[in-house]
C-alpha cells in the first residue's frame, strides 16, 4: 500500500512538542530561580523586608547554588534506562511531579534547617530533573517523523531559552511582591503541577497508545519510522560497545563538552570579567543581564525557520545543516571571546554587543549538535542523551576551578550573577592578561570541538541502531533458535534523515 506522504498539518505530534516545550520551560524556571531567591533571602531590603533574612557566608551561598547539579549529573543514565523500561510518560510525570514537590517544600525546609536543608532539597530536585532530558529525546524519537524531527526537536528545545528568561524576570517580580521569596518556590511548584496535569491527560509513550490521535496521523508517523510491528512492546538491547566505539557519537560527545565549557564562559565568566576589569556593574541593570538570554531565545527561532527553509527546499542535507549551524554556534563565539578580552574600559557598549552576539548565535548549537542523538540512534536516543548530558554537566564544575587557577587574585561571590550559570558565579578582580588566557582556552575548545564534529560527525542513523543488531551478532545458545526481528535494509540504515 502507498504510504501517506505528509500527515495532518497539526496533530498530536505537535501537542507532544508543545508539552515538551512547556516541560523544559518549567524545569529551567525551577532550576534557575535559586539565584534570585538567595539574593532575596540574604538582602530582604532589596525585595520584600516582611520575610526572614539569612546571614549566609560566601561559601554557603556557593554550596546552595551548585547543589542542584550534585544530584542532576547522577541520574542521567538512570533516566535513559527507566524510560526504555517503563515508558517516557511515567518517568517524565513522576520526575516533574517530584521536582514540583521539592520546590513547594523548599521554604519549609529552609525554615527549620537553614542553608544545609536548602542544599539537600536542591540535590533532590536535581535527582528528579536529571531523569527528564533523556526521556525528552526518546519521546521526540518516537513521535517525530524523520522529515519533521529537526523542526519538532528544535521547537521543543526553545523552552530552554524561554525558561531562562522567565526565571530571570518572574522570580524578581515575585520576590518583590506580597508573597516574597517563598512565593518563588510556590509558583515554580504550581507551574510544575499544572504541567503534570496536562501531561497526564494528553501524553502517550508513542502514537499507537495515544487516545486522541487520528488514523491518518497515526499511519503517517508509524509508517515513516519503519520499524517492526512489535516494536513498542519490545525492549531493544543496548549495544554499549558499539556506542562507545562509534566515531560519530564520540565526536558528538566531544563537541557537547566543548560547547558546555564555552557556554559557561560566555554566560558567567564574561559578566565577571566586565565587572572586575571593565568596571561594569551589569547586575544593577536587569535589561543588560537579560539581553544575552533574549538574544538566544530570538535567535533560536531564526535558526529554526532557516533550517526549515533549507531542508524543505533540499538546499542542504541534515548532516550539512547540522555542521553549518554548529560552525556558526561555535566559531563566531570563538572569535568574539578573544575580542572581548581586548576591549577597553571606554568601550563598554562594544563589550555588551559582543557578548550578546556570542550568546545569541550560540543557540544554533541546539540544531547543530544537541538533537544529533536522535539522528544517530532513534532507538537508543535516551541512552545517548544520558551519556552526553552527564559529561556536559560535569564540565561546568571544572570550569571555575581552572579559572581560579589562572586568575590568582582574591575571589569573591555575588548572587545576582550566579543564576546565569550556577557554578561560575564569581567576580574576579584581576588584570586583563589573566582573563585573556581564560578566553583563549574557551576559544580553542570551541574551535577544536567543532573541528572534531566537522570531521567525524554525521546525522546518518548508525548501523547499531537496528532492532536486531545484537541478536544477529550473538550465537544460538543451547541449540535453541531465536528468530531475529527483521532489520532495516542497508540502504535505509545509512539514509540521511533529511527532507526528500
Amino acid at each position: 500500500s502507498l504510504s501517506i506522504i505528509t500527515g495532518p498539518v497539526l496533530g498530536m505530534r505537535h501537542v507532544q512538542t508543545l508539552l515538551i516545550f512547556l516541560n523544559i520551560t518549567c524545569l529551567y524556571i525551577g532550576r534557575l530561580n535559586v539565584g534570585v531567591s538567595v539574593v532575596a533571602m540574604t538582602n530582604a531590603e532589596s525585595t520584600n523586608p516582611d520575610f526572614p533574612e539569612y546571614d549566609w557566608t560566601t561559601s554557603q551561598k556557593s554550596y546552595i547554588l551548585s547543589s542542584f547539579y550534585w544530584g542532576y549529573i547522577f541520574t542521567q543514565f538512570l533516566g535513559g534506562y527507566l524510560c526504555k523500561r517503563f515508558g517516557v510518560k511515567s518517568v517524565m510525570f513522576w520526575g516533574s511531579f517530584c521536582s514540583g514537590v521539592f520546590s513547594a517544600l523548599t521554604p519549609l525546609f529552609i525554615g527549620f534547617g537553614g542553608w544545609q536543608a536548602y542544599c539537600g532539597i536542591r540535590v533532590l530536585m536535581g535527582f528528579s530533573q536529571g531523569l527528564l532530558f533523556p526521556c525528552i529525546h526518546q519521546h521526540l524519537a518516537r513521535w517525530s517523523p524523520p522529515k519533521e524531527r529537526n523542526r519538532l526537536g528544535a521547537l521543543s528545545h526553545t523552552g530552554i531559552e524561554c525558561g531562562n528568561v522567565c526565571a530571570m524576570f518572574l522570580s524578581g517580580m515575585i520576590a518583590k511582591s506580597s508573597i516574597g521569596w517563598p512565593g518563588i518556590s510556590y509558583v515554580s511548584a504550581g507551574v510544575a503541577f499544572g504541567w503534570c496535569a496536562l501531561w497526564f491527560v494528553f501524553s502517550a509513550n508513542n502514537a499507537v497508545e495515544s487516545r486522541f490521535i487520528s488514523e491518518a496521523e497515526l499511519h503517517y508517523i508509524e509508517s515513516s519510522l519503519k520499524h517492526n510491528e512489535d516494536y513498542h512492546k519490545t525492549i531493544i538491547p543496548i549495544p554499549w560497545r558499539a556506542i562507545f566505539t562509534s566515531a560519530p557519537f564520540l565526536a558528538l560527545l566531544v563537541a557537547r563538552c566543548c560547547e558546555s565549557w564555552g557556554l559557561s564562559t560566555l554566560q558567567a565568566e564574561i559578566p565577571s570579567y566586565m565587572n572586575g576589569v571593565l568596571d561594569m556593574d551589569m547586575k544593577s541593570n536587569a535589561f543588560f543581564s537579560a539581553l544575552p538570554f533574549l538574544a538566544m531565545w530570538i535567535m533560536s527561532y531564526v535558526y529554526l525557520v532557516t533550517a526549515d527553509l533549507l531542508l524543505s527546499g533540499n538546499k542542504l542535507s541534515l548532516t550539512a545543516l547540522r555542521k553549518t549551524f554548529n560552525s556558526l554556534a561555535f566559531w563566531v563565539p570563538c572569535a568574539t571571546l578573544i575580542g572581548i578580552g581586548f576591549v577597553d574600559q571606554d568601550q563598554k557598549n562594544l563589550a555588551i554587543i559582543l557578548m550578546t552576539i556570542s550568546v545569541g548565535l550560540n543557540s544554533g548549537a541546539t540544531i547543530g549538535t544537541s538533537l544529533n542523538t536522535i539522528d544517530l540512534s532513534p532507538n537508543h536516543a535516551s541512552i545517548l542523551m544520558g551519556i552526553v548530558n552527564t559529561a556536559a554537566n560535569v564540565v561546568p564544575i571544572v570550569t571555575p576551578l581552572v579559572v581560579g587557577l589562572i586568575v590568582e587574585e582574591e575571589v569573591s561571590f555575588d548572587g545576582l550573577i550566579s543564576y546565569l550559570i550556577v557554578f561560575n558565579a564569581f567576580l574576579f578582580q584581576t588584570n586583563r592578561s589573566e582573563w585573556q588566557i581564560v578566553f583563549i582556552i574557551a576559544s580553542v575548545l570551541f574551535f577544536l570541538g567543532n573541528c572534531v564534529f566537522l570531521v567525524f560527525g554525521t546525522a546518518v542513523c548508525q548501523p547499531w541502531d537496528a532492532e536486531d543488531y545484537l541478536l544477529l551478532k550473538q550465537p544460538e545458545l543451547g541449540g535453541a533458535h531465536k528468530e531475529a526481528v527483521p532489520s532495516l535494509g542497508d540502504n535505509e540504515k545509512i539514509k540521511d534523515t533529511s527532507y526528500s
